[in-house]
């Protein structure tokens, strides 16, 4: 089945919360998750991490990195 109509040229934006990256081990396809609160994130990477790769990303605020290797930098 085709897509149909024009492509989207806007990038997606990241809503504001914090971000944790899954990836399954030897595979080069992360998935982001977003949590509301550092607790919920931190729950999650124990949750996660029997299974995954799970790498830490930061929070979003207002269109921006807060925290993390991305701090400052615009999404």
């Amino acid at each position: 089945m085709e897509k149909r109509g024009r492509p989207s040229t806007k990038p997606p934006k990241l809503r504001d919360g914090f971000y944790i990256e899954l990836r399954t081990q030897g595979s080069s396809s992360p998935i982001k998750i977003i949590r509301k609160n550092m607790q919920e994130v931190e729950i999650a990477i124990a949750q996660y991490s029997k299974n995954k790769v799970v790498n830490y990303l930061g929070q979003v605020k207002g269109g921006k990195w807060v925290d993390g290797d991305k701090k400052g930098q615009k999404v």
